[in-house]
């Protein structure tokens, strides 16, 4: 059996054509492919509200949105790996004295539940579907979500199903994860991330917080616009930051992918991490199920029967995807400085490649 293989050139115009394709329904968008050691990131489009600005390229900052969830996931591995949590260990344990975390049947809600959307919690915290409604036009529906706000609601929260019996997609159970895991380790989300993820990898543009107006990091973010163009104002997300308040390059989420697929440097104490997070599985369907943080599926045999390893993201005026390959070391990201999203020709694009990287009958 001999492998049909994509080149170089041929996967740079791939990640092109996939930039122009979602540049032409948004505004902006870069694209990054990685094809083992070959990293090809092009970029289509303008990152400025006028529609004007510069071409967004490998170090433009996005919002990520759930993408994010991937970050807060690998840091409760790394966590767990090092002892300083356990997977199963409950989440009022790491929470305030006194705060009440609402159980069912009998079981509490663990930090793996939270990291596989299996805690039982609904998406949203308590209130904010409802504050949302009365005032549809807040430029960040995330804004109120503080620590004090978050447990006061979650004390009051009736699980939708036992811990861990079913998958139930969560912005607060992530958002609590996060949470949890800053006040263990004693600092805050971003510091975290940080320490645990994107100091070891060489990650420099990866944060919660862009700095000053005018600051050099601050010029190079993307201006985020709605599905009609117009542009809107940056989403925070408060104390829920491990739901979805990272901002990031390709550059960055090249070197996170690659440590996903092992090509790239990666200290041992994190590569054990991405390890652990991919032990655990909650099966979803029958050909799909979550790990910590990531979604996974395999494709049919008339699809080829790949392995795709992936999450997106959202945000009032950005879309993000990042999805990987690990059994052929290949992967995609898609960022978007508009709120339409990026999955279908991040996921065609995915197939693709792993088409071009196929067994070809000899």
């Amino acid at each position: 059996m001999a492998h049909a293989q994509a080149q170089p050139q041929e996967l740079g115009t791939l990640a092109q054509q996939t930039a122009d394709r979602l540049a032409e329904q948004g505004v902006g968008a870069v694209v990054a492919v990685v094809a083992g050691d070959v990293v090809e990131i092009r970029g289509a489009g303008s990152t400025g509200a006028d529609h004007g600005r510069t071409v967004p390229g490998p170090d433009t900052l996005f919002e990520i949105g759930s993408v994010t969830k991937t970050f807060t996931a690998l840091a409760l591995a790394r966590l767990a790996s090092a002892g300083a949590v356990g997977l199963d260990e409950p989440l009022g344990d790491l929470l305030p004295d006194g705060t009440h975390v609402p159980s069912r049947d009998g079981r509490q809600i663990s930090l793996q539940h939270l990291a596989t959307h299996t805690s039982g919690l609904p998406r949203l915290p308590r209130g904010m579907l409802l504050r949302f409604l009365l005032r549809p036009s807040t430029p960040d529906p995330y804004v109120g979500c503080t620590a004090d706000v978050l447990l006061t609601g979650l004390a009051r929260t009736r699980l939708g199903a036992a811990p861990g019996k079913r998958f139930r997609y969560s912005n607060l159970g992530a958002g609590l994860l996060g949470l949890a895991l800053a006040r263990r380790a004693g600092t805050d989300y971003e510091t975290l991330i940080t320490r645990e993820i994107c100091a070891p990898l060489g990650m420099m543009d990866t944060v919660v917080t862009v700095d000053d107006p005018g600051s050099e990091r601050s010029q190079r973010s993307a201006q985020g616009h709605d599905r009609r163009g117009r542009p809107t104002t940056p989403w925070n997300l408060a104390d829920l930051a491990g739901a979805g308040a990272l901002r990031s390059t390709a550059t960055d989420l090249v070197a996170f992918v690659r440590a996903q697929l092992d090509t790239g440097p990666v200290p041992a104490e994190l590569a054990e991490a991405i390890r652990l997070s991919r032990s655990v599985e909650h099966r979803t369907s029958p050909f799909a199920w979550v790990h910590l943080g990531w979604m996974a599926h395999r494709l049919h045999a008339r699809q080829g029967g790949h392995l795709q390893i992936w999450h997106n993201g959202g945000t009032g005026g950005f879309s993000s995807f990042a999805g990987f390959d690990p059994e052929k070391q290949l992967a995609v990201i898609a960022l978007g400085n508009t709120q339409r999203p990026v999955d279908r020709p991040a996921f065609d694009l995915l197939r693709t490649l792993q088409a071009a990287h196929a067994p070809k009958p000899s």
